[in-house]
């Protein structure tokens, strides 16, 4: 079992209150889930903890849970058995692995590694990874609770429980654990409290500057300092963000009638049966089709199973959707998402912070590449003019208003963004304003592209942490349009797919003639569109100061903190959910 980190040495989870009464909880009645045992070591160690994995079904790996699981590989193969304990002889020896027990009275459900003893006099047996930690008691109180709770399960089976067992397997180690009275009431108090969270429907706050914090598995999805900072009960800015670094990137397919299938622990591309490309299933984060490409049935089963995405995009780009496993089970957040978007208080307040956020990062993108004749001042000027106008806007068709006139003028400027040739030419990228549906000019083609990246991109992200993509605040509902996900791409259009769009053009890695002209529409080749997914990828993996933490990390990662602390927002533990914008 993992126990993320440190421990109760290095200080509590919760505050020392007068002793309690050790009052169990009524019976579980059918219709209601047992809980498994672990999550009592769980909420020993951090409440919050346990209500995230067990009432929100969050999950997130780990060096320590890897290795965890690799300690319990050979523990839970089942060996032996129990006998009855009205009819077990005195001299019966017992030695029985992986038993699964439960008790309708504790609400809990166990699987226990070993079981010895003699008799009806039975002894539980924990393993866990690691050595031995040289503290009182010789183990940690969470570890020393999970086991006390699995002798009171035994006990309820008719079993007498004096004593357990926590193995250590790094240091081949047995540490004895009594359960006497002040642990059983310790470990009834941790039920009663588990019961009491998982039934509330209220997650528990973050610990407050607790070492426990940066080696739990959750610290990235449960944002404690982050969270304490922007509720301004941390004066403290967060400390840096350290989450298990995924190597995996998207895979694109976008050859006509590509097939993608699998053999072993291999994804292959293949045109008419001659293998074009292979990447390991560990190295792909999610799969996107374009046009035609197709995928096997035995590959998109593998997909699910382990949550890999696949995305569906039409020939041009255009993102048409995804498929995923089972999903996410925190179905309490959405349902605060769809209670959020039928209050038009709530929408308003959303979508301006939105698009102001948008109209910001879109000035800080001309300072930061304007290469024009004309002086920037005004529209510079403008911009902050439309931004102040979007936080005083009184309705979602003002606001839509004004963001339509921040892109006219944003827009208006934005070939002086562009890269000029030796002959003061604009490298033939001609751009006078937007346009879509079809785009009209390269540069039009390109930004629509991207555009349709970074929705695709952020639908993943938003379904990955809970939220419905297709639910929005600013955007409305339409069929088959993921609001949710236009809404929260609008501040990042500027610094994601915009910037990737001027970086490809002014660097040379897309020219003129990676274009094909069908008709009044203009479209990419394939080895433009390559060159162009390589740049926004880039950009993706690039690295930026989040101006409120203060720490850095990738915009990849950048775009899942910014969907939880929305999930924050919408659940009341921020008072405000704080857009990225950058200076």
């Amino acid at each position: 079992m993992d126990t993320r980190g440190f421990d109760q040495a290095a200080g509590s989870s919760r505050p020392q209150h007068q002793p309690e009464l050790p009052l169990s909880f009524p019976e579980f009645i059918r219709d209601q889930p047992l809980i498994p045992v672990r999550m009592v070591n769980e909420y020993q160690y951090c409440p919050r903890l346990a209500y995230m994995e067990w009432v929100q079904g969050e999950w997130a790996d780990s060096s320590d849970t890897i290795e965890g699981r690799h300690v319990h590989r050979r523990v839970d193969q089942p060996g032996g058995s129990l006998p009855d304990p009205e009819e077990a002889r005195e001299e019966e020896r017992i030695h029985a692995r992986s038993i699964t027990l439960s008790s309708n009275r504790l609400g809990l459900i166990a699987k226990m590694d070993l079981i010895e003893g003699q008799g009806n006099v039975l002894t539980p047996v924990d393993y866990k990874r690691g050595k031995r930690p040289h503290v009182a008691r010789g183990a940690y109180e969470p570890e020393r609770v999970q086991l006390c709770a699995q002798g009171m399960i035994l006990e309820e089976h008719g079993y007498r429980c004096d004593e357990g067992i926590l193995y250590f397997q790094g240091s081949r180690e047995r540490v004895r654990v009594i359960f006497d009275d002040e642990l059983r009431n310790t470990t009834q108090s941790a039920i009663n409290g588990l019961r009491l969270i998982a039934s509330g429907g209220q997650i528990p706050p973050p610990l407050e500057d607790s070492p426990k914090c940066p080696r739990c598995s959750l610290v990235g999805i449960c944002l404690p300092d982050e969270v304490n900072f922007l509720r301004r009960q941390s004066d403290k800015p967060p400390r840096q963000l350290f989450v298990a670094h995924d190597e995996s990137l998207p895979m694109y397919v976008q050859e006509n009638r590509a097939r993608v299938g699998k053999k072993g622990e291999t994804l292959e591309v293949s045109i008419e049966d001659r293998i074009v490309a292979r990447a390991r299933l560990i190295d792909v984060s999610q799969l996107v089709l374009m046009g035609s490409a197709y995928i096997t049935t035995p590959l998109l089963h593998e997909l699910m199973k382990r949550e890999i995405p696949v995305t569906w995009h039409s020939f041009g780009g255009w993102f048409l959707g995804h498929t995923q496993g089972i999903g996410h089970k925190n179905v309490e957040l959405r349902i605060a998402q769809y209670r959020a978007s039928f209050d038009k208080h709530t929408c308003l307040r959303l979508a301006k912070g939105l698009v102001r956020a948008k109209i910001m990062n879109s000035r800080t993108l001309m300072r930061r590449n304007w290469r024009g004749d004309e002086p920037l001042e005004k529209v510079i000027t403008d911009l902050k003019r439309f931004a102040d106008q979007a936080t005083r806007a009184s309705s979602l068709e003002e606001l839509l208003g004004i963001e339509g006139a921040a892109a006219a003028a944003y827009f208006g400027r934005f070939v002086n963004l562009i890269k000029r040739g030796d002959g003061g030419d604009v490298l033939n990228f001609d751009f006078t304003r937007r346009n879509r549906r079809p785009p009209t000019d390269p540069v039009n083609a390109l930004l629509s592209y991207a555009y349709a990246l970074l929705v695709r991109t952020w639908a993943v992200t938003l379904s990955a942490v809970g939220l419905d993509p297709y639910c929005g605040f600013y955007h409305q509902p339409r069929y088959g349009r993921p609001a949710l996900a236009l809404d929260m791409m609008e501040p990042f259009r500027p610094l994601i797919a915009d910037s990737s769009v001027l970086t490809a053009i002014n660097n040379g890695e897309v020219k003129p003639s990676d274009f094909l002209r069908v008709g009044d529409s203009v479209a990419l080749t394939n080895d433009g569109r390559k060159r162009f997914i390589a740049a926004f990828e880039r950009r993706m993996s690039q690295e930026v100061t989040h101006p409120l933490f203060g720490y850095a990390l990738s915009y990849r990662r950048l775009l899942e903190v910014q969907a939880r602390l929305l999930g924050r927002f919408l659940l009341g533990e921020i008072t405000d959910y704080p857009n990225f914008t950058t200076r």
